[in-house]
């Protein structure tokens, strides 16, 4: 009779148990993906004039949510506080075209890189500047605040005369570019040619120099994440595994760019 009621309140504690699991499987469940996006940086992201937010990076963000069966939100925020909102759970990852680097390593993870975009100098046409100190020295560049190309800038350049000037967003960098308070903008290649040069203010200049690598700018562009948000993690990889698979990281890459921006393996 006690062996009865031993192996029933064994039995009863092995279902509780599964069900329990059941149940932290169902909460486990990733249903809502909150990204951060700066949406002053097309051709990635940027708003209609109606008030809707557009571009690769949105596409992207949407493909991946979709593949997780999950709901995108999209959070807009400067820049240059995404990290500390990032740690401070006011979204749950950033999708703003950040570029994986040493120094970012240091305060969040990132997912594996989805795309590179190099980095490169606008100058007005004829101009003759070159990416490098020699080049700009007593010259005043503008960069974003928070982007690698700033942090470049202020490594390479600043201590060698060039005047480095970090803007809140990259619409007022553009906009002191175009009314002469610039000589030079540094920035994201494919968000120059595809977005700022081709706009009727940025008909008057062009990328100056060769690409800029360096290990400043980092090996590619990623999702950044809080770090230990495993879960999270797993879930964007082979989200973005199974859409770079299946056709459809290449169909969004191709409607706003014309070169691949793919990772090379």
């Amino acid at each position: 009779m006690a062996m009865k009621f031993l192996s029933s309140r064994i039995a009863k504690t092995v279902t509780l148990a599964l069900l329990a699991g059941c149940a932290f499987t169902a909460q486990a469940k990733i249903e809502q993906i909150r990204f951060a996006v700066d949406p002053t940086y097309p051709p990635f992201e940027s708003k209609t004039p109606q008030g809707k937010l557009v571009g690769f990076d949105i596409d992207l963000g949407n493909a991946l949510c979709a593949q997780i069966q999950a709901k995108c939100v999209w959070v807009e925020s400067q820049f240059d506080g995404m990290i500390p909102a990032l740690k401070a759970r006011k979204f749950d990852g950033i999708l703003s075209d950040m570029g994986i680097t040493e120094e970012r390593l240091k305060q969040i993870d990132f997912t594996v890189p989805l795309y590179d975009t190099k980095t490169q100098l606008i100058a007005r046409k004829g101009s003759g500047l070159l990416p490098t100190a020699e080049s700009l020295k007593g010259k005043t560049v503008g960069v974003e605040q928070g982007t690698v190309q700033e942090r470049y800038a202020l490594a390479k350049w600043q201590p060698h005369g060039v005047n480095v000037v970090p803007y809140g967003d990259q619409a007022q960098v553009e906009t002191d570019l175009v009314s002469g308070r610039l000589d030079a903008v540094f920035t994201d290649a494919a968000q120059a040619a595809i977005g700022f040069l081709k706009q009727p203010q940025g008909q008057a200049f062009e990328l100056a120099g060769p690409m800029v690598e360096d290990p400043i700018i980092g090996p590619g562009t990623a999702i950044g994440l809080r770090k230990g948000d495993t879960e999270l993690k797993t879930a964007l990889d082979n989200a973005f595994a199974e859409i770079s698979k299946n056709g459809t990281f290449d169909k969004i890459q191709k409607k706003y760019f014309a070169t691949d921006i793919s990772i090379q393996k």
